[in-house]
């Protein structure tokens, strides 16, 4: 730590984990070197509303609201007010956020941070038990949800205060905001206090909890934005992934905020509503995943994507077919990338003319990117390996052992099997775990597992991923029944609906096979590989099956 930290509650500075165990941090162009008193906040919204004007159009949703950037630095002043004046909320408290893409979760954001507090992200589809969880890690002290999603946070909330916004109720916190000047002095946080909390899809049933600093906030826009989609004062973002993902909070939260620009907040869009959306709102930006782009291909919309300047695919591979595609309808390159939650974002990617269909790009500048074998040694070009990274941003766990898992010798280890080409490029394999990455999703088969392993009907169950042309995979679950109970289609609704109401019901396995027996070795050891397999060569029994449009 280069510091002394503004953090009177210091739980999340004792949980990092021990330094000698993090990754090389590399700070190596100008754009990512920051003064040692920063907070993110106040760089984000204080300062963008002074060099761009409080006029400018900061948020808008698609049910007419408009907040500028004067309304934002208001509203976010007093949810800071409400935060320290009404709930006692210290510096380094963990402050737990729950809602859809809309303005005040961004206000809410931006507040925490400015009292110096500590942003725990949560999507608002995630069930009690799940909330628990993740309250248990980070214990917040203040947990604060869209109205309408309060019920499951309320159940799961232990000694945390909640408080609700967008109702009517006096104690909601958009009247508490009402009462307030709107005037507050940012919390003097250091550049390496922990300003951001964002729990992973992990492929255990526990989730690790990603630990980032203001300095990593802002480092994000400063590679991957300032660097790759180059944002003007005259850009409006859109995107489908919620704010509670790194990918979402970055390209419209950050991304704009940084540059003077302005987002489109959807709470919930199907693709070609999205592209609809977005045109409307004069959208240049958009960020989603590929199987979105290959949606509204398919349903003759591809007039909607030639209006943007640059179009974002992240979440998951994108095939190159579907950039073809894309291309071949609307004449926009698709700008592939990968980041994760353990580094905040995007750290290989091209753009423009740099742009090679299939690969997924190069380094951005400020991060150096490399293959590795199993024993952590480098290997040259045209190799298949791990692929790792370094720069000015790295995983840092709370208090996690699987640290280890991630970092070797100073490298992020993404869990993403690559090869790089003679050009330097990078080409994904596969992803080297059994994380599912479904229409952009993380969903960690253990998890899955562990919701239907939870059926009365069910003796034990195996998930895998079922390669899907629309969704990239989907969930696919072996499951053996109790003696005596039928599998038949109402038993697996029936399961699937079980599942829906334990965990967040993106996760739930829209492919269920009935078997007797689950494959194992000698040791008793569940054989997941030979389910894969046994996956794999159905699929591709199918495609042999389907006769050809030719």
């Amino acid at each position: 730590m280069t510091s002394y930290s503004a953090h009177v509650d210091t739980y999340t500075r004792d949980h990092l984990p021990p330094i000698e165990s993090w990754p090389t941090i590399e700070f190596t162009i100008p754009d990512v070197q920051y003064p040692d008193r920063l907070n993110a906040a106040a760089v984000l919204i204080d300062d963008s509303t002074k060099t761009f004007g409080p006029d400018r159009i900061a948020l808008h949703s698609p049910d007419g609201t408009v907040w500028t950037y004067g309304d934002l630095l208001h509203r976010a002043n007093q949810v800071a007010q409400v935060l320290t004046e009404d709930l006692g909320v210290v510096p380094g408290n963990r402050v737990l956020l729950r809602g859809p893409n809309n303005p005040w979760l961004v206000a809410c954001w931006l507040g925490v941070l400015k009292a110096g507090a500590v942003v725990v992200t949560t999507m608002p589809m995630l069930r009690a038990g799940e909330v628990a969880t993740t309250m248990e890690l980070t214990k917040p002290v203040v947990a604060i949800s869209d109205h309408r999603f309060i019920g499951e946070l309320v159940a799961a909330a232990g000694s945390a205060a909640v408080v609700a916004y967008g109702s009517e109720d006096d104690a909601d916190l958009v009247s508490r905001c009402a009462a307030k000047s709107g005037e507050f002095i940012n919390v003097d946080t250091a550049a390496d206090d922990v300003a951001l909390l964002g729990p992973t899809s992990g492929t255990t049933g526990v989730p690790k909890v990603t630990m980032h600093f203001h300095r990593d906030i802002l480092a994000n826009a400063d590679t991957f934005a300032r660097h790759i989609l180059h944002p003007t004062a005259d850009d409006v973002f859109a995107g489908s992934p919620p704010l509670a993902f790194t990918f979402g909070l970055g390209g419209l939260v950050v991304f704009p905020l940084r540059f003077g620009a302005s987002a489109l907040l959807t709470e919930r869009a199907g693709p070609v509503e999205l592209a609809e959306l977005a045109a409307a709102a004069g959208a240049t930006i958009l960020l989603t995943a590929p199987t979105a782009y290959r949606a509204i291909l398919k349903e003759g919309r591809g007039d909607l994507l030639s209006r943007l300047r640059i179009a974002v695919s992240a979440g998951e591979h994108l095939p190159k077919d579907v950039w073809e595609a894309v291309y071949a309808a609307t004449g926009v390159r698709l700008v592939n990338g990968i980041g994760s939650t353990e580094m905040l974002h995007v750290f290989v990617s091209a753009a423009g003319e740099d742009i090679r269909p299939g690969a997924t790009g190069k380094a951005v500048p400020g991060f150096r990117a490399t293959i590795l074998d199993d024993d952590g040694n480098e290997l040259g070009p045209n190799q298949v390996g791990r692929l790792a990274v370094i720069g000015p941003t790295g995983c840092r766990y709370l208090d996690d052992s699987r640290q280890a898992n991630y970092v070797c010798n100073g490298w992020n280890v993404t869990g993403d099997t690559f090869l790089r080409d003679d050009e330097g490029y990078f080409h994904y394999q596969a992803r080297s775990d059994n994380m599912i990455v479904s229409s952009g999703y993380n969903i960690g088969a253990p998890e899955v597992e562990a919701a239907i392993d939870q059926h009365p009907d069910v003796v034990e169950n195996a998930v895998v991923a079922r390669p899907d042309e629309e969704r990239g995979s989907i969930v696919c679950a072996f499951v053996v029944l109790r003696e005596g109970v039928s599998g038949d289609e109402a038993k697996r609704k029936e399961i699937q609906d079980f599942v829906k109401q334990a965990i967040a019901p993106y996760k739930y396995p829209r492919d269920i096979q009935f078997v007797d027996e689950l494959p194992r070795n000698p040791s008793g050891k569940l054989q997941h590989f030979k389910l894969r397999d046994r996956v794999r060569d159905e699929t591709h029994q199918l495609a042999d099956a389907t006769p050809s449009n030719a």
